[in-house]
């Protein structure tokens, strides 16, 4: 009798006096090979994993390490335009060219005129820029691509440089648009400032960056614009005529300017006649 894996069973035969032989099951050589392997799948499992959560689960998956991060945002999802913008009128007037030339680039290149590549807004965190770059966009009514410096850097060497390229290759096939990219100081800061393997691939990502700008013409219609509050430790080669040869400064609003804000925030919103929006912008910051 072949032993059961019964324990009650077991020890019933064993009180009957029943002769109990234990035989050890035997596998087949295609059995024994996949439990060989099983160890092996399991560690690739949990390391196909864990590089999905680091790269928060982007296109792709895994094999998508070196697609771009960049969102598109269509007036599907809400046009901004200057009138949204508000407190900062001397930025909106220098960025006025940009509109124009994305609403008839024909009328620039038939004149001659060139249009800045790219555009760099500089200002303390809060003043509007990343509104302004959008506002831009909608003024034109040409879809706007964002995303943020601290995306193109990651742990393994050439991700960055790849996801700056693939950035650049949705652009031109949505031309004419316009590619944001806020706190460009953590991509763009000036080269040989550390070390380490980081520093690399930072560095690396910073070239193909400065090389995908000098790839283009302005008469593809990309528009480059970056936002930064650390102007001072850019990469003077990024800041060169050709790339970011322009630079808007979006300051802190003064009282008129934070008066005005609120007007536009309370456009929808009813007010008592005992509110006065000029003595709200009086006790905020600016």
């Amino acid at each position: 009798v072949i032993k059961p894996a019964d324990a009650q069973i077991t020890q019933l035969l064993i009180d009957n006096n029943v002769t109990v032989r234990a035989e050890q099951q035997q596998q087949s050589g295609f059995q024994t090979f996949i439990l060989s392997l099983l160890p092996f799948l399991l560690l690739i499992g949990v390391w196909v994993y864990f590089m999905n959560r680091m790269q928060g689960g982007g296109r792709g998956g895994a094999m998508g390490f070196g697609k771009s991060k960049a969102k598109m945002l269509t007036e599907k999802q809400g046009r901004v335009t200057f009138d949204d913008v508000a407190g900062i009128d001397e930025a909106k007037e220098e960025l006025e060219e940009i509109v124009e030339f994305l609403r008839n680039p024909q009328k620039f290149s038939r004149l001659g005129g060139k249009i800045p590549k790219g555009a760099l807004l500089v200002g303390p965190p809060g003043t509007g820029k990343t509104l302004l770059a959008r506002a831009i966009a909608g003024e034109a009514g040409v879809p706007f691509f964002t995303i943020s410096g601290s995306d193109f850097v990651e742990m393994f060497v050439g991700v960055g440089a790849s996801r700056v390229r693939d950035m650049f290759e949705q652009a031109k096939k949505n031309a004419p648009c316009i590619v944001f990219i806020d706190e460009i100081d953590a991509v763009g800061r000036n080269r040989g400032a550390g070390y380490g393997g980081g520093n690399d691939e930072r560095e690396q990502t910073l070239n193909q960056l400065l090389v995908e700008m000098d790839g283009f013409e302005a008469n593809e219609g990309v528009i480059i614009l970056a936002a930064t509050n650390r102007r001072d430790v850019l990469d003077p080669a990024l800041l060169r005529p050709g790339r970011f040869d322009r630079q808007v400064t979006v300051p802190n609003p003064d009282i008129k300017g934070r008066e005005k804000i609120l007007n536009v925030h309370a456009r929808k919103t009813p007010l008592g006649p005992d509110v006065d929006l000029r003595i709200i912008a009086r006790g905020t910051p600016g």
